[in-house]
C-alpha cells in the first residue's frame, strides 16, 4: 500500500520561511515520478516542483523560481520543499505526489500523479 505523509505546514508571515517534509512508503522516491502540487479552493492545482525523472532535474512553476527548492533523501525515502521568501499567493495546501515511471519524462500536470497524500496547510498573512 502506498502511503504518502506530508507535514510541516504552518501559518506564516510574508517573506518567512517553511520546510515541508513528505514520508513515502511503498514506493521508493528513487525510481518514481516525485512533485509538490498545491491546491487552492477554486482553482486548478498547481504543480510546484517536480522531478523531471526519478531523481533527475528539478522544475518550477514560475511562480516559486528561485524561492522553493524541492530535494529527495533517498536512504529515508522523503521527499522535501523548502520554502524561502514566502508570499500571500503561496497559501494552499501542498500535497506530496507520485506516479509510475515509464521510462519517459514524468507527468507536467497533477493528474499524472497517481498517488497523492492529504496535504499539509500552508498560510502566509501580512
Amino acid at each position: 500500500q502506498v502511503q504518502l505523509v506530508e507535514s510541516g505546514g504552518s501559518s506564516v508571515q510574508v517573506g518567512e520561511s517553511l520546510k515541508l517534509s513528505c514520508v513515502v512508503s511503498g514506493i521508493s522516491v528513487s525510481v518514481e515520478c516525485m512533485a509538490w502540487i498545491r491546491q487552492v479552493p477554486g482553482k486548478e492545482r498547481e504543480v510546484v516542483a517536480r522531478f523531471n525523472t526519478p531523481g533527475g532535474r528539478l522544475e518550477y512553476a514560475d511562480s516559486v523560481v528561485g524561492r522553493f527548492t524541492a530535494a529527495q533523501e533517498t536512504e529515508k525515502n522523503i521527499l522535501t520543499l523548502q520554502m524561502n521568501s514566502l508570499k500571500l499567493e503561496d497559501t494552499a495546501m501542498y500535497v506530496c505526489a507520485a506516479g509510475r515511471w515509464d521510462g519517459g519524462t514524468c507527468p507536467y500536470n497533477s493528474r499524472g500523479f497517481i498517488w497523492k497524500g492529504q496535504g499539509t496547510q500552508v498560510t502566509v498573512s501580512a
